[in-house]
């Protein structure tokens, strides 16, 4: 029997890639329609408080907060090395003093924000904003330090920002594992063979984009106007990688760890569902 189903990703560059072949109907997912909206991640992330969207992408960080609504699909998400977020400031800022700064993050569900408290070891001061909002507020001095995210990381020196401290590269040296980013969650209401339909159909959608990127330059240019095409592409080639075809066991490991790290010092509720479906 056919199922329609809600489906939203963000505007951002590596998802509107990643999906864009689903989008377009490159690929079809048996038995399945998706009525597709796109969104900032954030915005997402509040609006999977409500159980609004079947299929959404998440922060991690907010994931780690609604396990009991939703689980993870091994596709489509964003891990990776050298990705994480960044913390900036304006020259002659010191890192000793970020514990007591006044911090803009993009949200209060992203992982940037969990990772932040993680490296400080408690819950930073923070003001939350529009990701975009972030670099023109600390250049004009209204905030400490902010925390950047997506093209954010090839654009703060255009700001007269400079790099305090990169999360990412704290994470794997602390860990040694990829930085979990984003992920794409099904409601744990749906069917399991719904759901595995749609993991898969995600990683069918990622891999037509790997096998023809030229496909996807004009949906992904639709949502990210402002970019210059050459942001767009380094976007692109950070987020999106083989973790986005299949988490793999560093993949999982990683997310665990994340988790395990957040609920032992307090910035996530220990929650006993299980992560991925059975």
């Amino acid at each position: 029997m056919s199922i329609s189903l809600s489906l939203a990703y963000s505007t951002c560059p590596n998802d509107t890639f990643s999906f864009f072949a689903l989008a377009k109907r490159r690929i079809i997912c048996p038995d399945t329609s998706f009525q597709i909206s796109l969104a900032d991640v954030q915005t997402l992330n509040q609006a999977a408080q409500h159980r609004t969207y079947d299929v959404t992408k998440l922060s991690f960080a907010a994931m780690g907060r609604l396990r009991s609504s939703y689980q993870l699909l091994k596709s489509g998400a964003a891990l990776g090395r050298g990705c994480g977020p960044l913390i900036v400031a304006r020259p002659g800022a010191d890192i000793a003093k970020l514990s007591a700064g006044m911090i803009a993050v993009p949200g209060m569900d992203t992982t940037a924000l969990m990772l932040t408290g993680l490296y400080l070891g408690k819950p930073p001061r923070v003001a939350p904003m529009t990701f975009d909002r972030i670099m023109p507020e600390v250049a004009e001095g209204r905030f400490d330090f902010g925390v950047i995210i997506h093209e954010g990381r090839f654009t703060y020196p255009d700001y007269g920002l400079i790099e305090v401290l990169d999360l990412g590269a704290w994470w794997e040296g602390r860990t040694g594992l990829p930085v979990p980013l984003g992920c794409i969650a099904a409601a744990r209401d749906l069917p399991a063979d719904v759901i595995r339909r749609v993991e898969s159909a995600v990683r069918d959608s990622v891999a037509y984009a790997f096998g023809h990127p030229e496909e996807t330059a004009a949906y992904v240019r639709e949502y990210a106007q402002e970019m210059a095409d050459s942001v767009v592409q380094q976007h692109i080639g950070l987020y999106v990688n083989a973790f986005s075809l299949d988490l793999g066991d560093e993949g999982v490991t990683a997310i665990e760890t994340l988790f395990s790290m957040a609920e032992a010092s307090g910035v996530i509720p220990a929650d006993p569902h299980s992560l991925f479906q059975a």
